[in-house]
């Protein structure tokens, strides 16, 4: 029976580096994947309070036309 108790080889530094680097990369990864639900279960809420509203909700006008400033368009002559 061998006595290598060692069996991650955490007594060689280089494993043991590239071993922390890849631990990090990972929480990075999943603090990403996180944010990332995060902000798809806002999304869907935000899709289901829109499907709660009724239709003339939606078709209304805008309630403040100021906000929005329509630009007409110039007449283009050419010639």
């Amino acid at each position: 029976m061998s006595n290598d108790n060692d069996i991650l080889r955490t007594s060689d530094s280089s494993f043991r580096l590239r071993a922390d680097a890849l631990a990090l990369m990972l929480k990075g990864g999943g603090y990403a994947a996180l944010f990332c639900g995060a902000l798809l279960v806002i999304w869907f809420v935000l899709v289901g309070i829109g499907a709660l509203l009724p239709p003339e909700s939606k078709e209304a006008d805008d309630p403040n036309p100021n906000f929005s400033m329509v630009v007409p368009e110039a007449e283009r002559t050419f010639g």
